[in-house]
């Protein structure tokens, strides 16, 4: 995934997993405890290597961490 085809949406979720209001339950990303509404955007940032793919509280990766500062 390349710093110009993040959505609006992805970054909106990079920042929330950066402010800790996010959880992986499953194949489910959680924000503040309610599954995110683009039921594909953790899958999606979690494939793409930006966030963590264990189960609990959800973290930025480093490249995670690079492509939300980009």
């Amino acid at each position: 995934m390349t710093e110009s085809s993040l959505t609006h949406r992805d970054r909106a979720v990079l920042r929330a997993v950066a402010d800790g209001r996010c959880e992986i339950a499953g194949s489910s990303l959680l924000v503040d405890g309610l599954c995110c509404a683009d039921q594909f955007a953790g899958l999606r940032l979690r494939t793409a290597g930006l966030i963590s793919t264990r189960p609990g509280p959800a973290a930025l990766t480093t490249a995670g961490y690079e492509m939300l500062a980009a």
